[in-house]
């Protein structure tokens, strides 16, 4: 079984006008239980980095996180352990790396430089 992902870029100021996101990867088909990666570059030096999952007719849902400067790494609650972030600071890339993917994996996956879905934040910062 062949599953589908897709990446949409969210581009967002925080307070400085050099800070956005470039995808790299527009779109990811895999095989059910093997791995995938997906990408995103930024410029400018942001807090944090996030990646957020949204399944159709559902609202986006935070994933995990990237601290820039600490490289702290917080998920969502309760956790999937499928979820890896991986910076990449010299390169100014990251990652969401997702292994044994699953038919519930397919969805529209963001990338942003800040909190998009703020109510699952109230507690990160």
């Amino acid at each position: 079984m062949l599953l589908f992902f897709s990446v949409f870029m969210l581009i967002f100021s925080i307070g400085k006008t050099s800070d956005i996101i470039i995808q790299n990867t527009t779109s990811v088909t895999v095989n059910k239980g093997s791995s995938t990666t997906l990408s995103c570059s930024y410029t400018g030096s942001p807090y944090s980095l996030h990646w957020y999952r949204q399944k159709p007719g559902s609202r986006p849902e935070f994933l995990i996180l990237i601290d820039e400067a600490s490289e702290h790494i917080n998920k969502a609650q309760p956790p999937d352990h499928r979820f890896f972030i991986k910076l990449h600071k010299k390169e100014k890339t990251w990652d969401l790396e997702i292994s044994s993917t699953a038919v519930s994996d397919s969805a529209l996956y963001y990338c942003a430089l800040q909190p998009t879905v703020t109510e699952t934040h109230q507690t990160l910062y």
